[in-house]
């Protein structure tokens, strides 16, 4: 039988589903749950530095019991082990915690962090490809110039529907207080911690715009 442990939660698994304990690692335990301001996207982070992110399906007449129930959205590698040779620490891949900031355009964007670094992802969805390029041809390939003989409109192809998770910014060393990190939005959409004996750090994510 496939695991699904590692994307689906138990709270969205069927009653009727019955999974074996043997896909169950360390790496799989979620750490932490938040979901967007709207409600229609659910993001896990897990120990092993996963980003699990699950949408709500659409409500319809001809399947009522599939109210309410979340599917896999996009699912990506947030962040990996590191060694901090500075103070001879390993630091753990595991999500300590997920933020969603505010929607402005039909991209979202959240920021994830583990005991070291803050990053802030991009999650678009992209169903066109474009096509008919002039110093390519079908397969990627590099055309010789030579034998371009008339210029041609590249032109968007439907495609199946694909969700992108990408990296928009990274805050390295973004706190040194991990057990008192609490990620926050600014009405600007700036990342915050709270303050400690330490200050409030700020980032500035820059125009998280596609």
């Amino acid at each position: 039988m496939k695991c699904f442990s590692r994307y689906l939660p138990y709270l969205f698994r069927p009653p009727s589903t019955i999974l074996s304990s043997t896909c169950y690692t360390e790496a799989d335990i979620i750490s932490t749950v938040e979901f967007n301001t709207s409600g229609e996207l659910l993001a896990t982070g897990d120990k092993g530095g996963r980003v699990v992110v699950f949408q709500r399906e659409q409500e319809s007449k001809s399947q009522p019991q599939r109210r309410g129930e979340y599917n896999v959205y996009s699912t990506f590698q947030s962040h990996e082990p590191e060694f901090d040779y500075l103070k001879s620490l390993e630091i753990e891949e595991k999500i300590n915690k997920i933020r969603w900031l505010p929607q402005q355009n039909a991209a979202y964007f959240l920021l994830s962090t583990n005991d070291k670094t803050v990053k802030l992802w991009k999650i678009s969805e992209r169903d066109k490809r474009p096509e008919g390029y002039n110093l390519k041809d079908e397969d990627g390939r590099i055309r010789n110039p030579s034998t371009i003989t008339s210029l041609r409109v590249p032109v968007l192809q439907p495609m199946d529907l694909m969700v992108e998770a990408t990296a928009r910014r990274v805050f390295s060393n973004a706190h040194t207080l991990p057990h008192q990190l609490h990620l926050r939005s600014t009405p600007t959409c700036r990342p915050t911690s709270p303050p400690t004996t330490s200050g409030v750090n700020l980032w500035e994510p820059g125009d998280h715009r596609p």
